[in-house]
């Protein structure tokens, strides 16, 4: 047996969220600072592990989505901001 059905939902709606952002728009986010404003967002988050995202969705009332994603929204912020005071270099960037 194994786990690899399970994942966590956050991964998926922080990629989402991510690639709504001005920044990704904009086309001034590469891969690096992608996956770091993601792992920096995904840290800022609880872990809800899923077996299937839509079944998650389709149950969860809507005022519970739409904190979660006012979450999300408010962590990617805090996550671009912490980026922006470090400088984004990537001579000195350390991971996350």
């Amino acid at each position: 047996m194994t786990i690899d059905a399970i994942h966590n939902y956050y991964e998926g709606l922080v990629q989402e969220r991510i690639i709504e952002t001005d920044e990704y728009q904009s086309g001034n986010m590469d891969q690096d600072f992608f996956e770091d404003v993601a792992c920096i967002t995904l840290n800022q988050l609880p872990a809800k592990y899923v077996r299937h995202s839509v079944d998650l969705i389709f149950y969860m009332p809507q005022k519970e989505r739409n904190d979660m994603y006012v979450a999300v929204d408010i962590a990617i912020k805090s996550a671009l901001d912490t980026i922006s005071k470090r400088g984004n270099g990537s001579e000195d960037k350390q991971s996350p």
